[in-house]
């Protein structure tokens, strides 16, 4: 999933197509971590991995444009370490187990039936259109690669 849109959607196909429960869901369990790793608690999720707060001390740095040492004040930074389930599952020793069928509800499943239904009708009604013919694109003679010049010094 390269962005959280995306995979709310992934999380909503999983909770029956509902994207706003789903983006509740995501959302609440960010804030969640945010907040307990701001008070400098460590968040575990078993299999998953921990989100904890990590403390660097104040250091002299070097600034590469002019090479003149800085000093660089204490900071805190977060930090997360990845779970023995998750390397697993990255490293392909273990594979990861397929979602679960989606349960359609009895609405859902009538609705395309009726669509088919109103598509076939159509199309008895309609002549069919024969569309034209579509040529062969021509094939391109292979380019010509014109003589390598020669260096004057």
């Amino acid at each position: 999933m390269p962005n959280k849109a995306q995979f709310i959607d992934a999380l909503a196909d999983r909770m029956d197509g509902d994207r706003k429960r789903a983006a509740a869901a995501l959302d609440a369990v960010i804030d969640t971590v945010y907040a307990s790793v701001a008070k400098g608690e460590v968040v575990r999720l078993t299999g998953f991995g921990i989100f904890e707060k990590r403390e660097r001390s104040a250091r002299l740095a070097r600034n590469p444009a002019t090479g003149a040492s800085v000093r660089v004040k204490k900071t805190s930074v977060p930090a997360f370490r990845a779970g023995a389930q998750f390397k697993a599952i990255t490293s392909g020793a273990k594979k990861l187990a397929k979602a679960p069928a989606k349960k359609a509800s009895p609405a859902k499943k009538a609705a395309p039936a009726r669509k088919a239904a109103a598509k076939k009708a159509a199309a008895k009604k309609a002549p069919a259109k024969k569309a034209p013919a579509k040529k062969a694109p021509a094939k391109k003679a292979p380019a010509k690669k014109a003589p390598a010049r020669k260096a004057t010094r």
